[in-house]
């Protein structure tokens, strides 16, 4: 029931969200986590900067309250769950910029005067990582 991917720094988005509280998926029938899979990767595609980060998808974070969810995950570092997106490129790029600065991180504590504007306000939860408790 697991696959294995590379462990490095990623943005692992679920592929099943819904588009938003009131719609599973769009006018042409794609959910709204699918679209944000799509997009990430574009985005991704699109810039170097994003090299260091993968994008992995899995079906369904268990956060459908939040919907077009994503797990952002490092090793050693606190993990943190961010919702509420759309699955379209603003948001994509937010999420990725704002990996990229994690992923750079220490610890996994990015200092607020570096999150894009994007993901604030999108942050769900904070997860430690094996072996360790957030101080």
């Amino acid at each position: 029931m697991l696959t294995r991917v590379d462990p490095g720094p990623a943005v692992v988005a679920c592929n099943t969200c819904r588009h938003s509280r009131e719609a599973q998926v769009d006018a042409t029938g794609v959910r709204g986590g699918a679209r944000l899979v799509e997009a990430l990767r574009e985005v991704k595609a699109g810039d170097p900067r994003y090299a260091g980060i993968a994008v992995q998808e899995m079906p369904c974070l268990f956060a459908c309250q939040d919907f077009c969810t994503v797990h952002l995950r490092a090793p050693d570092k606190v993990g943190y769950v961010l919702g509420r997106f759309t699955g379209d490129e603003n948001s994509a790029r937010a999420i990725l910029d704002y990996a990229v600065h994690y992923a750079e991180s220490a610890h996994g504590r990015v200092p607020f005067a570096l999150w894009p504007e994007g993901v604030k306000g999108h942050f769900v939860t904070r997860t430690p990582p094996p072996g360790y408790v957030a101080e």
